[in-house]
């Protein structure tokens, strides 16, 4: 590990295999702790490369307990997390209004590594018991369209550089690749990303291997659609930038997004959320991601058509009472 922490202070890059090695070495306890810090540390000074994000992904696939949830086509929405921004569960709610309109879900989330609470913190929240058993996830599909999988079941990885990461604080590059590690390997996934590179090579990693995409970024650095700013959807074959008065939306204040300071007032704002009960922004947060995840489920519907379809799920209950029949069966 020495020599290729000198050669990455020279500000070289790994070649695929390289990478795919070093985690397998990583979690294999082959690395003291100060190590992978110090190699956590150098993606923080640069951007990664195409071949190393590939090779590490590679090493993490391999690694994995899978999942066969293949047969429900389900959807992923997920961010890159790291943007700093402590908003609320935006993503997570949008996962079970998108359940509510009929669409199955399979969402992976875990703790939070850079922020007050991550999707596991605000779902344990309600007595949910993570599981990696396939039958119950099955079952969770099968009566709600939405299953979770909290990624160190799946993930030995992921479990063991868990406490550095949470000791460092800062977004690191496993926050890049757990939306390409889902073990059910989703059919469709929107991913939010922090920054304008990050969108990039996204977009061209995940035109090798899944068809069904869309990768969001607000221009003011949310790692998801936030309403603050400018933001841009690229897709297999698009790329375009909206803004919030082109949706008949309105600008939204970044206070308006706040997270809280526990987990415990995070699922509060959570629930307010999934009862109807927030406030204009927070529910247009939560609307606009739900609409764009459809959209790339349907990409011939227009973009207020699936606002219209996300919207009904949470007016009409039905988010609601899908999230209390995930809490219901995964208790």
């Amino acid at each position: 590990m020495k020599q290729i922490l000198y050669r990455l202070f020279e500000h070289q890059y790994l070649g695929k295999e390289e990478a795919r090695e070093i985690l397998q070495n990583m979690v294999a306890g082959k690395y003291t702790d100060t190590q992978i810090a110090s190699l956590i540390t150098v993606f923080l000074m640069r951007n990664i490369s195409v071949e190393e994000l590939a090779g590490f992904t590679d090493a993490l696939l391999e690694m994995r307990v899978p999942v066969d949830l293949a047969e429900y086509k389900p959807l992923d929405i997920v961010g890159t997390g790291g943007d700093g921004k402590n908003t609320f569960n935006i993503s997570t709610a949008a996962c079970f209004v998108v359940a509510g309109a009929g669409y199955p879900v399979v969402k992976q989330g875990n703790y939070g590594a850079t922020s007050v609470s991550g999707s596991s913190n605000v779902i344990e929240q309600h007595g949910v018991k993570f599981t990696a058993d396939n039958d119950k996830l099955r079952a969770s599909m099968d009566g709600c369209n939405m299953a979770y999988l909290h990624a160190p079941l799946f993930s030995s990885a992921m479990k063991a550089v868990a406490p550095i990461r949470k000791s460092l604080g800062v977004r690191t590059f496993f926050n890049m690749l757990g939306p390409l590690i889902n073990p059910c390997r989703p059919a469709y996934q929107l991913l939010g990303v922090y920054n304008l590179p990050l969108l990039r090579l996204y977009s061209y990693s995940y035109q090798q291997s899944l068809a069904n995409f869309a990768v969001v970024h607000s221009m003011d650095g949310y790692d998801e659609i936030s309403l603050t700013a400018p933001f841009k959807v690229a897709t297999a074959t698009t790329e375009k930038v909206y803004t919030p008065e082109m949706l008949g939306l309105k600008r939204i204040d970044p206070t308006e997004l706040y997270g809280g300071e526990t987990p415990e007032e995070a699922a509060l704002l959570f629930d307010r959320v999934l009862r109807n009960q927030c406030t204009d922004a927070q529910r247009d947060c939560v609307l606009i991601n739900a609409a764009f995840a459809i959209r790339v489920i349907e990409p011939e519907r227009s973009v207020e058509s699936c606002l219209a379809i996300a919207r009904e799920s949470l007016e009409s209950g039905k988010t609601l009472a899908t999230f209390k029949k995930f809490v219901a069966l995964n208790s």
